[in-house]
């Protein structure tokens, strides 16, 4: 499709190197880069001692493939919403560097081989658990929750919050009562963490009338949330030192990095200001990985210094 600008030669005969790039922003790199840490995180809290390295590799090759599989779907399904935000506009669906067929020939092929690689070289359990999360991400909440209901994000995720789960399983065989207080620490991080995206963005969602919590019950309504999740997020993010999972030096971690989220969402709600939602947003990944990265220095200290 020649755009009149002289570009219609380089998207007929991409380069190799433009190719790999479209492939690979299909598959949401930032999103799948997070499931993965989170998922390993669970590998790694699962054993007291080193993961088995044929777990560690395959288990976590196998989970980043079908997540990239699916987010490679979820691009497919939502390309014309995508297509009128300003935060998705350049997806290489959009753009038309790859078409559905592309698309879709892509996603087959990598979420097979992920499956695969999870079925014969880590576990079946893992391998249908993972399966189930992601038909749930890029099939439920993608087709039916995100357009049926502004509580789409409290529902769709618990997609999101499984990879802990599926970590853990990929080392044990098993789903243990720990795996689940990691997949509720995600699962009550989701709504504060995209509805404060959410709120920024509130006019896109509106316009392509995609039910989002603002859009249906404003802003005010939607800070509030923000504000009630995160107090609860708080209080969840303790339970690893509560269960005795975790000890000390999680704890102090949990306490200053959730507190510092309760602070960004104590501002959203009586002291709102243009980009605030958005930095809120931003807190929040770098929220998740360090409380995350905490969970797995405070396991492995004892274990390096021998107490």
């Amino acid at each position: 499709m020649s755009s009149g600008h002289g570009s219609s030669a380089t998207l007929d005969h991409p380069t190799l190197s433009q190719r790999l790039t479209d492939y690979y922003e299909l598959c949401k790199p930032r999103v799948v880069l997070l499931i993965v840490f989170t998922a390993m995180v669970g590998m790694f809290l699962a054993t007291p001692g080193m993961v088995p390295i044929d777990a560690l590799l395959f288990g976590t090759l196998g989970i980043g493939l079908m997540a990239a599989s699916a987010a490679a779907v979820n691009q497919m399904l939502d390309r014309k919403a995508d297509g009128r935000m300003a935060r998705t506009r350049k997806r290489p669906l959009v753009t038309g560097h790859l078409d559905m067929a592309q698309s879709a020939r892509f996603a087959a092929a990598i979420g097979l081989a992920g499956m695969a690689v999870l079925l014969w070289l880590v576990n079946p359990l893992t391998a249908w658990l993972t399966l189930v999360t992601l038909v749930g991400y890029a099939g439920v909440y993608t087709v039916y929750l995100k357009r049926a209901t502004p509580q789409n994000i409290v529902i769709g995720g618990a997609a999101g919050a499984a990879p802990p789960v599926l970590g853990w399983a990929a080392v044990t065989g098993t789903v243990d009562a720990h795996a689940l207080i990691l997949f509720l620490i995600i699962f009550i991080w989701t709504p504060p963490h995209f509805w404060a995206l959410a709120i920024e963005r509130h006019r896109e969602y509106a316009e392509v009338d995609i039910p989002m919590l603002p859009v249906t019950h404003g802003l005010e309504y939607t800070r509030t949330q923000v504000l009630l999740y995160t107090v609860l997020l708080f209080i969840v993010s303790l339970l690893p030192f509560v269960t005795g999972m975790s000890g000390p030096l999680y704890l102090l971690s949990a306490v200053g990095l959730s507190g510092w989220f309760l602070i960004y969402a104590i501002r959203l709600k009586y002291a709102p200001k243009q980009g605030l939602a958005m930095r809120t947003f931003g807190y929040s990944i770098l929220y998740l990985m360090a409380l995350f990265t905490a969970l797995l220095v405070d396991h492995y200290v004892p274990v390096v210094f021998g107490v």
